[in-house]
């Protein structure tokens, strides 16, 4: 992988750079829509190429591993075989899950044991096996083993959680480096920091995840219930420390206006299931604020989705009759509200790429920020 820095933001910590892999280039700061099952739900992998163009998207190794299975995934040559994408993927390494399915399952220094969400079948992780399921899916960048704090949790127990994530990312590091890669084309390896929203243990954790030189690095744990403001001082505290020649990947974030002022801070990479869950409810993202298309005022509203003629899917589709498609619980409504949130999220990041490059990022930001933070 490489990783190419081509400008930095004069009055913020904003950058602008290109991540290349053996399956194409990715420009930063980059959105990832999420398919966590091999698909990005509600939307065909032609809509994904034609109308939001990302250069890369995330499968979730938990998911993948309970159904289609790893067998299924070998057989058919990788994810990207599987499901007809050859662009960039990326995987996590199940670490979430192991934060969200706190009710069945148990840590401990070997690995996590877990009851399938789907059969209550039993199943074990460890640092070793989460790379080896993640070699077969075969993802571009795929991530460490960690555990993902609670919100809140204290101080003896985020200390207690981080020292393990950091003994089982020597323990990934060691088994990514002893066992080949499986379909002819490179993968790289990011470390994920934890600490919970604890300035020293992030400090701790940055330190300690830039020592392993690894080619990129992800920040986790963050998102979880916290402050919006305490999520931005982790992460300027973390962006502050992690190498500036490696891309940093803040998982599962989030509002348009969260990705923004996470740019700001130094982020490249973000992801997050918001666009399209909030899309199959109703909740379309403008760069004028949030529409919930359910609300009668739109019902007469033949204005395109939004107003600065941002939007991703025919222009023909108006408020009204996509109010209409989901008021008639048509599946079509959630479709077109998938794509254009997803769009609206990849045209906001490219926007910002651009402003790094003219050099107005700052005040491109704060228009934005405060137009996005209202309900339409």
């Amino acid at each position: 992988m490489k990783f190419s820095l081509e400008q930095k933001d004069n009055a913020t910590r904003a950058r602008a750079a290109s991540l290349t892999t053996d399956h194409g280039v990715i420009q930063t700061p980059i959105f990832m829509p999420v398919g966590t099952v091999a698909s990005v739900k509600g939307v065909h992998q032609r809509e994904l190429k034609q109308d939001i163009n990302p250069d890369v998207i995330l499968g979730n190794t938990y998911h993948l591993y309970l159904r289609p299975g790893v067998d299924i995934l070998e057989k058919a040559g990788g994810l990207h075989k599987f499901m007809g994408w050859d662009r960039n993927l990326l995987t996590d390494s199940g670490g979430y899950q192991v934060y969200s399915l706190s009710e069945n399952r148990k840590i401990k220094e070997e690995g996590v044991t877990f009851k399938s969400h789907i059969d209550g079948s039993t199943h074990f992780f460890s640092p070793e096996n989460a790379i080896d399921v993640q070699r077969t899916i075969g993802a571009d960048i795929i991530m460490a083993f960690d555990e993902c704090t609670p919100y809140p949790c204290d101080h003896t127990y985020a200390e207690k959680s981080m020292l393990m994530t950091h003994r089982w990312l020597n323990r990934c590091i060691d088994h990514f480096n002893n066992t080949p890669e499986k379909y002819g084309y490179a993968q790289s390896l990011f470390p994920i920091v934890q600490g919970s929203t604890y300035t020293d243990l992030r400090k701790q954790s940055a330190e300690y995840v830039a020592s392993v030189g690894a080619e990129g690095n992800a920040i986790g744990g963050l998102s979880v219930g916290e402050p919006a403001e305490e999520m931005y001082e982790m992460t300027e505290i973390v962006c502050g420390i992690l190498p500036e020649d490696k891309p940093r990947y803040l998982m599962g974030v989030g509002t348009p206006i969260n990705i923004l002022e996470n740019i700001a801070l130094g982020v490249d990479m973000f992801d997050c299931v918001m666009p399209t869950r909030n899309a199959r409810n109703g909740m379309l993202f403008t760069a004028h604020g949030t529409i919930n298309i359910k609300n009668k005022k739109w019902e007469a509203d033949f204005s395109v989705i939004d107003e600065m003629g941002i939007t991703f899917v025919d222009t023909h589709y108006t408020k009204a009759y996509l109010r209409h498609l989901f008021a008639a619980n048509e599946f079509l409504g959630k479709q077109i509200a998938s794509i254009h949130n997803l769009g609206f999220y990849l045209w906001l990041v490219r926007t910002a790429r651009e402003r790094i490059l003219a050099g107005d990022f700052l005040a491109w930001k704060t228009k934005m920020v405060q137009q996005m933070d209202k309900r339409l």
